[in-house]
């Protein structure tokens, strides 16, 4: 290992941000995916959950391309499920807030929201966006405001912009630089894992739900 791999190593492993994650409903296209999970990754992220609740997709499994993805599967850890209320149940276990982003009138501007508290985003898919069913698990409706015509983004545009505004809420916070969401023991056992990943090529774990069936 060089000594600049170890120095980024040190320095992403400091800056991880324990609370806070994204959640991907019924997401189509794997390249998708791929670029929310690489948008994750530089922002600090630790995890993610990925649910499928739909037949084909559940058939299918996670399938992440290798490079749009660039590398970022090695660094997050994969939470797979197909039942919705088992997953956004563990995100509630484990996230303060779950952030929807449904374009709707209770829907607030994302430069008005405070994403240094501890959250869950959740994205719906391309076509029908987060469904009513997982809309009854989300404390706040969110959006990214927008001055054309078409009000739509791409799924991992949107997720790119609001998680850079996130970035930019906790760089001016100090939260990188002084991380208030790590204890001492977490720290360490992060850069022990990202050394272990590092050494062995491995890819971040892929937790599945008790009864996948793929």
């Amino acid at each position: 290992m060089t000594p600049e791999r170890a120095a980024r190593i040190e320095y992403a492993a400091a800056r991880r941000q324990m609370n806070m994650t994204v959640v991907l409903e019924n997401v189509h296209d794997p390249h998708n995916i791929a670029a929310v999970l690489r948008s994750c990754e530089s922002v600090g992220m630790t995890e993610i959950y990925v649910l499928y609740t739909e037949e084909h997709l559940i058939k299918r499994g996670l399938k992440v391309g290798k490079r749009t993805s660039a590398g970022a599967r090695k660094w997050v850890d994969v939470h797979l499920y197909r039942d919705l209320d088992r997953c956004l149940k563990a995100v509630k276990a484990k996230y303060s807030l779950i952030y929807g982003t449904h374009l709707g009138q209770s829907s607030r501007s994302i430069f008005e929201m405070d994403f240094t508290q501890c959250f869950a985003l959740l994205l719906g898919n391309e076509a029908d966006g987060i469904s009513e069913k997982a809309m009854q698990y989300v404390d706040r409706n969110i959006h990214i405001p927008q001055m054309g015509m078409v009000q739509s983004l791409n799924i991992s545009v949107s997720a790119g912009v609001i998680l850079y505004e996130v970035l930019r809420q906790r760089m001016s916070k100090g939260m990188y630089k002084n991380n208030p969401t790590q204890t001492e023991e977490q720290g360490k056992a992060i850069k022990a894992d990202f050394y272990l990943r590092h050494e062995e090529g491995r890819k971040g774990d892929w937790a599945l739900e008790e009864d996948w069936e793929a």
